[in-house]
């Protein structure tokens, strides 16, 4: 003998199921997340880069001075003992 399903013999409306909320409500939770993404990006936007950045970028490294705290590491680590030998200030 077939067993009737047990969902469809109780006679309940759709929204009573939980999986249909699971079926139904994730989805919509995405699309809700989606557009107040949406509204982030529209109501602050970035910043626009400076269309002279690469000019400002190298004064900065031209007009840096040489501290022997910011050395590369293996410049530092070479002349730990004499720091004046081969170091450029």
């Amino acid at each position: 003998m077939i067993k009737p399903d047990s969902n469809a013999a109780d006679g309940r409306p759709w929204w009573k199921f939980p999986m249909m909320w699971l079926v139904l409500g994730l989805p919509a939770a995405v699309i809700v997340a989606g557009f107040a993404t949406l509204w982030i990006a529209m109501a602050k936007p970035d910043s626009v880069v400076d269309p002279d950045y690469y000019r400002k970028g190298l004064a900065l490294g031209r007009d840096a001075v040489v501290d022997k705290a910011q050395l590369p590491a293996q410049t530092g680590r070479n002349h730990a003992m004499s720091p004046g030998d081969g170091v450029q200030r």
